[in-house]
């Protein structure tokens, strides 16, 4: 059963969204529905929140909160942010969510979301929203830019981009590895500029790809999750360096390279250690200090 969790920007609860969704327990009902399924988080309108969908992920289990008994987690996994917030009603004033558009009067739907901050879904709204989500990862005209043309992927990727996006082509679509990837090279360039953090080169070639790529800087095989706060837009030797832990950022993200093991002239094209690598604009998309500690703590220069 898909469904819905709801989140605001001043919230209580133990949220970490790639993780873990904090809830009480007045929602086991509804939680457990969605057990092995797949949710939309969807932002309140409180603290400027968007009130709109702006990931999926899928529910593993839900947990108990051993230090308080009236609450619970659900543990999700391939947590995935949509290209573009999906709003809950369209240009048209056309509600996304069914039970939201049987309304009598659309003038009520402040009220009947109230108590519903953990909700069931009907599979086509799901479909209907994802699709809408990551409209811009699934457009044919990026398959080039984003490494989804017939370059890069394999005949089983081909046919889900191919095929109609039904509720289980969809599922199927979200642990794509090929489409996350493209989702988070879409993200992580256009918080960079598609310019590599380190070296600052910008070089755009036909089709619109950059030439700068998305380094995860905690590892997806290791747990890392697909988000622009764990990802860095490098060029392809900068970023063949990064994943062998030859150069990585200090906590002020300057540049630390490991002189011994980096071959002298690959030290031409970066700056002198400890220099700050270039950053998003919007700070929520800088990288995330717990995920360079951990990439950090593999560094080969210590």
């Amino acid at each position: 059963m898909k469904g819905v969790f709801e989140i605001s920007g001043n919230s209580r609860y133990d949220d970490l969204i790639t993780e873990r969704y904090h809830f009480p327990s007045q929602y086991l009902p509804q939680a457990r529905q969605l057990e092995n399924d797949w949710i939309l988080y969807r932002e309140t309108r409180v603290s400027g929140g968007r009130m709109a969908y702006i990931a999926t992920a899928f529910v593993e289990r839900i947990d108990p909160d051993e230090a308080d008994p009236t609450h619970y987690y659900a543990r999700v996994r391939d947590y995935l942010p949509f290209d573009d917030a999906v709003s809950y009603r369209d240009k048209d004033g056309r509600f996304a969510e069914r039970f939201l558009r049987d309304m009598a009067r659309p003038s009520d739907a402040g009220r009947t979301l109230r108590g519903k901050s953990v909700r069931t879904l009907d599979g086509d709204d799901f479909v209907a929203i994802v699709n809408q989500g990551l409209s811009e990862t699934l457009d044919p005209d990026n398959r080039i830019r984003l490494e989804l043309d017939e370059r890069y992927i394999d005949d089983a990727t081909a046919a889900l981009l191919a095929d109609d996006f039904g509720e289980r082509r969809i599922e199927q679509i979200l642990v794509n590895k090929k489409i996350r990837a493209a989702s988070f090279r879409n993200q992580v360039l256009d918080a960079y500029d598609s310019t590599c953090a380190v070296t600052g080169l910008r070089i755009i070639n036909g089709g619109g790809k950059a030439e700068a790529q998305a380094a995860h800087i905690w590892s997806v095989a290791d747990g890392g999750p697909d988000v622009v706060p764990n990802g860095v837009a490098l060029s392809a030797t900068a970023h063949w360096l990064f994943d062998r832990h030859l150069i990585t950022f200090d906590d002020n993200l300057c540049l630390l390279v490991s002189h011994n093991k980096v071959p002298s002239d690959l030290l031409k094209l970066f700056p002198p250690s400890g220099q700050k690598i270039r950053l998003p604009v919007d700070p929520r998309d800088h990288p995330r200090p717990d995920f360079v500690a951990k990439h950090r703590a593999r560094f080969a220069g210590f």
